[in-house]
């Protein structure tokens, strides 16, 4: 391993774009981050296999063996045992990998607060192997190093749309807390696999984290309560071939309106699944290496496919194997290899020995989950994003383009919610932010 590098924080940021992708040159960078309660008491080298996914473990060995991880910056190697109070750092060569070109357009902007719409594939924080292709820091690179961006939203990496961006603490803080209090209604657009079913849709299905690691969710009897709404927008069927059959593998594919009442991870991505209609380029839940044939479909119980097993085949996407989606088999099948997923290329760094990875593929950068409007439940304001290019009508086909108001989505949720309310071993709180969607 190479000697020590002192960090730095490059400015003006090395971006450069090159085929069509936002690229970052490498450079060092040292993390630093105090020891958290469930690390006490474990070596370091234990702590670093259950945490961090960047780089082989046997990179981070070698990290603790030659200095590059330190402890209180002292060199300590891999078998120490963290205590309260330290503090862990780690000088890294990094390379992060790109993302679209595509730019964050701004909806909607005034002294304290900008209204964005967020590009799918690019993360908000800085997180993982992600930093400054990151919104916030691509916020900061565009208008100066002194601008300090606050989200007052979440939106997963691969998600796009309306995002809120404070411009100083104390309006982030009052649009969170508006937010956090259920006093915002969101919209989200979807195209997922087949022909979704008619009329408004509910799935109460709870929710489990299966491994916080890979960021794995199912629905799971034992989870925690969710609650969500769906209405198709549109259908559009498959392309008929030369004989005039539909091809029984292309299932066509809808666009559906989605509104979570709770707020759970992945909780749209989840609960689609579960009604058998994934979101139709899901790297993860409409990847039938992991899901196999039924792709999760209604298994509370984890009868078909054990936790175990899809935390195993999940766990190889994007080392050995080559991660894809059903959507892939409707339209994708001849560029195959030219849009695989990200996966370890077989070389290394010349200067820091790391094993690169080749480019994401289009599953990697973009999922068809688009955040589509934000509105105060007591409708002092709302703002609605264009609607994706792919949830608009396929050419030759008439469709809608653009979604009207929220009321059936709305209604849906309170009539739900008041049956709730009225059963047996009804979950207060839950039936409570229904109420609150629907206020």
């Amino acid at each position: 391993m190479p000697p020590l590098v002192t960090a730095y924080e490059p400015w003006p940021r090395p971006y450069y774009i090159e085929d069509g992708l936002r690229r970052v040159a490498p450079y060092h960078f040292t993390y630093n981050t105090w020891c958290k309660e469930r690390w006490r008491g474990r070596s370091l080298l234990d702590v670093f296999a259950s945490e961090f996914r960047d780089k082989p473990l046997e990179y981070y060995k070698s990290a603790m063996t030659t200095g590059q991880v330190k402890v209180n910056d002292k060199h300590v190697g891999p078998d120490y045992i963290l205590k309260n109070g330290d503090l862990v750092s780690h000088t890294t060569h990094r390379h992060e990998p790109p993302i679209t070109a595509e730019p964050i357009r701004v909806i909607f902007e005034d002294d304290s607060m900008m209204v964005i719409n967020k590009p799918s594939g690019v993360p908000v924080h800085p997180a993982g192997r992600y930093s400054y292709n990151s919104v916030v820091e691509i916020l900061k690179a565009e208008r100066g190093k002194d601008f300090m961006p606050h989200p007052c939203n979440r939106l997963d990496r691969l998600t796009s749309g309306i995002m809120f961006i404070g411009k100083n603490p104390e309006a982030a803080g009052l649009l969170s807390t508006q937010i956090q209090e259920r006093r915002v209604r969101k919209e989200y657009l979807a195209r997922v696999v087949g022909r979704f079913p008619d009329g408004d849709v509910m799935c109460d299905q709870p929710i489990l984290s299966i491994s916080p690691k890979l960021g794995l969710n199912r629905v799971r009897a034992n989870g925690k309560p969710a609650r969500s709404v769906f209405k198709r927008l549109a259908y559009y069927p498959a392309e008929k071939g030369s004989d005039g059959k539909s091809d029984a593998a292309k299932l066509g594919y809808s666009i559906v309106r989605c509104l979570p009442v709770t707020g759970r991870t992945h909780q749209l991505r989840v609960h689609l699944q579960y009604l058998g209609h994934p979101i139709a380029n899901d790297p993860i839940y409409a990847n039938s290496k992991v899901w196999g044939f039924d792709l999760g479909c209604n298994d509370p119980d984890a009868v078909q496919n054990s936790d175990e097993d899809i935390i195993s085949r999940l766990s190889r996407m994007g080392k050995e194997d080559v991660a894809h989606a059903v959507a892939y088999y409707d339209e994708m099948v001849e560029g195959y290899e030219k849009q695989r997923a990200e996966k370890l290329s077989g070389e290394r760094c010349s200067v820091c020995d790391t094993p690169l990875y080749t480019d994401p593929g289009a599953q990697e950068l973009s999922l068809y989950l688009h955040s589509l409007r934000y509105e105060d439940i007591n409708g002092e304001w709302g703002y609605v994003s264009p609607m994706p290019s792919w949830a608009l009508p396929p050419e030759g086909l008439s469709g809608p383009t653009e979604v009207g108001g929220m009321e059936d989505l709305v209604g849906a949720a309170a009539a739900e919610a008041a049956v709730a309310g009225a059963g047996v071993g009804t979950v207060e709180g839950e039936a409570a932010e229904a109420q609150a969607v629907a206020a």
